[in-house]
């Protein structure tokens, strides 16, 4: 699938947000591994939080994808 190429704004706005989502990712991992270390009494909050981190995942590779341009152009 091809896709038009983005201009400087696009590039810029997609950038910015790849770096607040990889930034949130990283800080979730923290806070998992500390929830893994001392367990809260909400036995929700670690499978929550790891489920945001997956979508966070799946998130940050769609921008990396749009970000990177397509290698059989």
């Amino acid at each position: 699938m091809t896709h038009a190429p983005l201009t400087d704004e696009e590039k810029t706005r997609y950038q910015r947000e790849l770096l607040t989502l990889q930034t949130e990712h990283r800080d979730l991992d923290e806070v998992i591994t500390h929830l893994q270390e001392f367990p809260p009494s909400d036995e929700l909050l670690a499978p929550r939080l790891k489920k945001r981190k997956l979508q966070l995942r799946d998130q940050i590779w769609k921008l990396e994808t749009l970000l990177t341009p397509d290698e059989h152009a």
